[in-house]
């Protein structure tokens, strides 16, 4: 299993020189399997980078799992270059809701006066369907999905295949303002679903000092991050979904942060680390592209 970051910024494109080394475009991860068969998490404005390096419409349906409906992780999904190859197989995979089915609500973004495209004049036909939060099976891997803590429907994934799992929670407020060391397991959202995973990304889009102002806004403190996945026992964390204002020198200073607080927790130097645009990571393993720490 190979995983790719193509977006981790959150809440809004944040382009420009500030943002270069850890990257302005918001979430899009590629997992790609043994068998040549590849997963899209979210598709923000990354996903569009993406789609002009895939070779081809591929010999098998792409499968993209959007983890909740916010622009930031939907709207690069008109300017993917396969949603414009007739040959290509796309499944769009998102969280239920009362309100309409899935494609009516991703819709609502590709359509007039917001798109010049509606989305039954896409050439590559795609397919939406509702994700049961349970246990299925897309070829090779088993696909596990929870609801998580945030605001309206959103979902986590966990991805198993080739001997290793990828988590994925990139918008996650674990503990809505509690302390999570003290909470019972069963009282932390997206404990089951991370638990033991060989790489969990996870939402850490504030500093603990911002985190007060932001209680309830559905995203997680450097504290809570930490602590998620040293609770749920990760082998690894990518931190992701950095706030639009959170330049790369003030990344770099949070890095340092997160290397000093490593042996309090008894962890190995890399155990977590900043998300950046373009890492390579290859679960269970050291990192291709290992997020700065300077």
């Amino acid at each position: 299993m190979k995983v790719k970051v193509w977006g981790a910024r959150g809440s809004i494109p944040a382009p420009g020189p500030e943002t270069t080394r850890y990257g302005g475009n918001t979430s899009c991860v590629q997992v790609t399997l043994d068998d040549g068969s590849t997963f899209v998490l979210d598709a923000g404005t990354g996903i569009r980078s993406l789609g002009l390096a895939l070779d081809g419409a591929g010999d098998q349906p792409l499968n993209i799992l959007l983890t909740h409906l916010h622009l930031d992780h939907i709207q690069g999904l008109m300017f993917f270059a396969p949603m414009f190859n007739p040959r290509s197989e796309i499944v769009v995979w998102g969280p239920s809701s009362q309100e309409a089915s899935l494609e009516d609500r991703i819709a609502r973004y590709i359509s007039a006066p917001l798109s010049p495209v509606e989305v039954r004049e896409l050439p590559c036909h795609p397919s939406f369907r509702e994700a049961e939060t349970t246990e299925w099976r897309i070829g090779s891997a088993v696909i596990h999905v929870a609801s998580v803590s945030h605001r309206g429907p959103t979902l986590g994934y966990r991805i198993e295949a080739d001997g290793s799992s990828v988590c994925y929670i990139p918008d996650h407020e674990p503990g809505l303002g509690a302390p999570l060391n003290s909470l019972e397991e069963e009282w932390i959202s997206g404990f089951d679903l991370a638990r033991g995973a060989s790489l969990l990304i996870h939402d850490c889009q504030y500093t603990d000092e911002e985190y007060p102002g932001h209680i309830g806004w559905g995203h997680s403190p450097l504290r809570d991050t930490l602590a998620f996945a040293h609770r749920t026992d990760v082998e690894s964390v990518l931190l992701f979904h950095h706030d639009p204002l959170h330049n790369d020198g003030f990344m770099d200073q949070l890095a340092v942060e997160v290397s000093g607080r490593l042996p309090i927790m008894e962890r190995p130097e890399g155990w977590a680390g900043f998300a950046t645009e373009r890492q390579e990571l290859q679960p269970g393993r050291v990192a291709e592209g290992e997020a700065a720490t300077s």
